[in-house]
């Protein structure tokens, strides 16, 4: 007996110790189960196997502490059905009762599937269980003798089928060796002259727990280094987004600010440049204005390009010279090159849009900053000048 208190200390140890490692975070609540058996129970010795069979009926419940290792609690009660039979003691139990016999059993449970190979997360079709515990037996005799109180001991295997879809419910097979270590008489011993072969089948239902389904599930766990790692990545993101966030807002207000200078160069009134006295009243000027450092002709400014078109196609005797400005901002290298890319704008659209024979255009300049106007941003301009 001793070696077996011994054996139960240590296994109790490693199921603390695997608690720790591989279900921390599990509740007491989870991981319970109920189940219901029935099969049959004879002596070992002594008697006919099959002909003093008697059956049993009985109740599991049971707390999974880790894949591996779990208790149990365990009623059976054997049925008297010949009224003339013998106890697990061996004395005859003569009686009128339905049942003559009970065993309630603490079990320590082993999962040999899962101890042999890893766990996965979610059980497979077949447990294999090893059970051994002890337990307290009683005999209902009749009035010749007394009722009997009894240590046993139970070993023996639970060849569980997991089934449904979630796999809550488990279909048992269990074969066990149930001995009567005491009967008031004799010394606790595993002898086999009191002992019972006992077989039931029966079906278990696995309560729902805490993390959403009916079995274990694996959870993997980080140091704290790896997680004071991880917060210092997810706080520098955060940083950066901060960061971007301020610029996409400074980003947005200086669009804004363009924007609203873009409305007033639209909605401005386009002054009227000032009239050559040295010019003859068979010549005209149109000017289109251009943004700053821009050479496209925009939409508020293209009725500009088309009075030039209509009236050469009105006149078709007149002819048109181009001249392109810039107002001061740059240097002169970009200055010259913009001037002259906002008189080319024009002329390309006048011979591409509107159809202009480029014959008419006697000449295209581009004549670097330009002091057509007081106002030095008028003078981003390029001016066509129509003569007969």
């Amino acid at each position: 007996m001793k070696k077996v208190f011994m054996l139960l200390a240590v296994c109790a140890s490693v199921i603390f110790a695997d608690a720790q490692t591989t279900v921390r975070g599990s509740k007491f609540t989870d991981n319970w189960s109920v189940g219901v058996q029935a099969g049959g129970v004879t002596r070992t010795y002594g008697h006919k196997f099959f002909g003093d069979l008697r059956p049993v009926v009985g109740l599991t419940v049971a707390k999974e502490i880790t894949p591996v290792f779990g208790l149990a609690a365990e009623f059976n009660a054997a049925i008297n059905a010949q009224h003339n039979n013998f106890g697990p003691t061996g004395y005859p139990a003569n009686t009128h009762k339905a049942f003559d016999a009970s065993n309630l059993s603490g079990l320590l449970r082993v999962n040999l599937v899962n101890l042999i190979k890893d766990y996965t997360g979610e059980p497979g079709f077949v447990d294999v269980k090893a059970v051994f515990g002890f337990g307290w037996g009683h005999e209902y005799y009749g009035h010749r003798y007394n009722d009997r109180n009894l240590l046993t001991s139970k070993a023996g295997l639970d060849f569980g089928f997991n089934i449904g879809a979630d796999k809550a419910w488990q279909v048992n097979v269990k074969p066990a060796y149930i001995w009567a270590l005491t009967d008031g008489a004799r010394a606790s011993e595993y002898d086999n002259k009191f002992a019972h072969l006992e077989l039931t089948a029966g079906v278990t239902y696995k309560f729902k727990n805490s993390n959403g389904t009916h079995n274990f599930v694996l959870v993997k766990e980080y140091d704290q280094a790896e997680v004071d790692g991880l917060n210092a990545k997810i706080n520098d993101l955060r940083n950066q987004l901060g960061a971007k966030d301020q610029k996409i807002a400074a980003d947005a207000a200086a669009i804004k600010k363009l924007q609203d200078e873009l409305n007033d160069c639209r909605n401005k009134k386009v002054p009227t440049p000032p009239v050559d006295p040295g010019k003859t009243v068979n010549q005209l000027e149109t000017n289109v204005f251009f943004a700053q450092g821009k050479s496209i002709i925009t939409a508020a400014q293209q009725p500009n390009v088309e009075r030039v078109a209509s009236f050469l196609k009105s006149h078709p005797a007149a002819k048109v010279a181009i001249k392109g400005y810039a107002s001061p901002e740059g240097g002169k290298a970009i200055n010259d090159k913009l001037s002259k890319a906002r008189a080319n704008a024009v002329k390309d659209m006048l011979v591409k849009k509107y159809k202009v024979d480029a014959s008419r255009i006697v000449s295209v300049e581009g004549c670097g900053v330009g002091d057509i106007f007081s106002e030095p941003t008028w003078n981003r301009v390029a001016v066509s000048t129509l003569s007969e």
